[in-house]
Parts: C-alpha cells; structure tokens; sequence
C-alpha cells in the first residue's frame, strides 16, 4: 500500500513538473517577438566556426516563436578563451546571446589552463551542427606529401593554431605526442581563414582541422594537389578519404591511444557547441534546443549546406552536455598527461 502511495506522489510531481514547464514555456513563446539575437563566433570571418554560423543564423530565426532577428558576430582572441570568459561571465541571462565555440575549451578547464575563467560544466548547450572530422592538411610547397615523408622530414612541419583548446593546436599537438612527428604549433591565428592565408604564403607548411573545414575553405587547393591530406585523426574512416591514413594505426602504446581518445577523438563530437550563458531560465533554454534542432533539419539550410560543403550531423544539447559531464570524470593522473601535451 505504502508502495502504491509513494509511486502514485512521485507520478503526481512529475505530471505538475511537466505542466508547469509547459506553461512556461507557453509564456516564453511570446518573448522573442520583435527582438534580436546575437549568435556570437570565437573565431574569425571566413573560417569554418564562421561558416556553420552564418548558414544556421540564416535559418534559425523563423524556427523560433517570434521569429525574432539573428544577428552573426565575431569575438576573437585567445583560441577561444575571450569568448568563452564573456559568455560565462558578461552574457545575460536571457537567452538573446548564443555562443558558438571549440568544444577542446572544456578539456583546457579541466587541465587548469591559465586565463580560463568559466565553468564549462555550467554552460546551457543547445547542440552541435556536426561532429568534426578531424585530419591533417599540408601545403604541397613543404615537399611532405605523404607520412613517409612526414616522418622523415629533417626540421620539424610548421602547423598554425589559435591557441589550446582550439582543435588547430591541439590535434596536432596530440599527433606529435602519440605518434612522434616532428611537428611546431605556432599559436596565435584568429581563426582558420587566417592560417589558410599563413599556408598559402609559406609562412606555414599546414593546419590540422575538421575535413568539414579543409574541403571548404580550401576546396581548390586540394582539387589541384597545392595541399595534400595525409592523415586522419578519427577512429574510422570518412568516405570522402578512404586512402588516407588514420593516426590510430600509427599509435603504439596504450597511451598513444588513449591520448589520441581523450585529446581528439571524444571532443570531435563536441568541436562546435552552440550554448547559452549559464542561468538562462529552462523553458527558454529548451525552446532554443527544439529551434535549433528543427534548423538542422529544414531542407532549406541542408541544401545551402550540401551547396557550401558542411556535412549536417547533428548533436543534441543533451547529448552535448553529457560528454560535457563525461570529460570531467577523467581521472586525475591522465588529465595530468593530457595537460603535458596540450597545455605549452
């Protein structure tokens, strides 16, 4: 009897719970009428961030109640850092601020990078446009065109970065470290538009970036052979690439491996979060993560997509935030490993 008692409460909160969220929600349709959201990018005009942003904002707008205007800004510096500190520490509240930054920002917190001053656990994600696979680009001018090559380059390949946390820097610094390539990380690019210039100009020999964004930004240069991909930093394969080595067949050791997992292979899934600032109220919080999924999924913004090269596999928020949740859980000996590699 007792039994039947306590099921029957606990069905009773959940139904009120329920309702309630939905009257909330029923009362933030009406919110966005008549105003503007900022969806704010990390990086520079140009790149790959700026490109998914600027399609999903041309989209998103009229999947919201309100239809209220999206507006595609650009807070660079730091790899991410300053972008992220804002969206912690200075976006209201309100659910009229998106950010969209690099998901490798979260193992940086972990690992105590110096500058980061959010709580990446505290973010409100509204999902991921597509999981990032990741590979190797290197300038045909360099004479690496291959990993014998690569392996046996004399001086060591010059590869541009934003700085830890974004995937540029840390993919190949996890390269180097797993599999012994003689690779430098030259931080300090706004964004991938800005290193593809650095490559071209031979001031870099290549960047290790998501396959969405190589064959994007530089589509060209890879149908005449001026840069070459010679290697994949994923567990499997992209169909696009199937006679291109995966970094995985190259590790070694069980380190090896478990840096290539933790350093790349686990925050490739969350490369491009697009999140709110912590204490957004949850109704509003849960009315975006349905307007962002229903974006991703309009024949409209595929098509421009398809059109533009960037590959739509969509993550959800709730998906985000548990491998969010995940990461913090490693333990404390490997995040001291991780850091070695990824933190200079």
């Amino acid at each position: 009897m007792l039994k039947r008692f306590i099921g029957l409460l606990v069905l009773a909160l959940a139904t009120v719970s329920y309702v309630e969220l939905g009257r909330a929600a029923s009362a933030d349709d009406g919110f966005y009428k008549g105003k503007t959201i900022r969806l704010i990018v990390a990086f520079s005009a140009g790149g790959g961030y700026d490109a998914y942003s600027r399609t999903i904002g041309r989209h998103l707008g009229q999947h919201i109640p309100g239809n209220p205007t999206i507006v595609v800004e650009n807070m660079t510096g730091a790899g991410g850092i300053i972008h992220a500190n804002f969206m912690y520490q200075q976006a209201k509240p309100d659910g009229l601020i998106i950010g969209n930054n690099a998901g490798g920002l979260i193992l940086q917190q972990i690992m105590g990078a110096k500058g980061i001053e959010f709580d990446g656990k505290k973010f409100e994600y509204l999902g991921v446009p597509g999981s990032d696979h990741l590979a190797c680009g290197i300038n045909k001018a360099s004479g690496v065109t291959s990993m014998e090559k690569w392996f046996a380059a004399k001086e060591p390949v010059k590869f541009g970065g934003v700085g830890p946390g974004g995937s540029a820097s840390d993919v190949a610094r996890t390269v180097q470290a797993a599999l012994g390539l003689p690779i430098k990380v030259i931080d300090g690019y706004k964004g991938t538009a800005d290193i593809r210039l650095a490559v071209e100009s031979g001031e870099l020999a290549g960047v290790c970036i998501a396959w969405e964004s190589l064959k994007t930004t530089w589509r060209t240069a890879i149908e005449t052979g001026d840069v070459n991909v010679v290697l994949q930093a994923m567990p499997k394969k992209h169909p696009d690439l199937p006679n291109v080595p995966l970094a995985i067949d190259y590790a070694k050791t069980d380190e090896a491996r478990r840096l290539l997992k933790y350093g790349v292979h686990d925050t490739a899934v969350i490369t491009r979060p697009y999140f709110l600032a912590p204490g957004t109220p949850k109704a509003r919080v849960q009315l975006l993560r349905k307007a962002f999924a229903d974006t991703l999924k309009d024949p409209e913004l595929l098509a421009e997509a398809k059109k533009a090269n960037l590959e739509i596999e969509y993550v959800s928020g709730e998906d985000v935030d548990a491998i969010v949740q995940g990461l913090y859980k490693i333990e404390p000996a490997f995040v001291a490993k991780l850091k070695q590699v990824l933190v200079p």
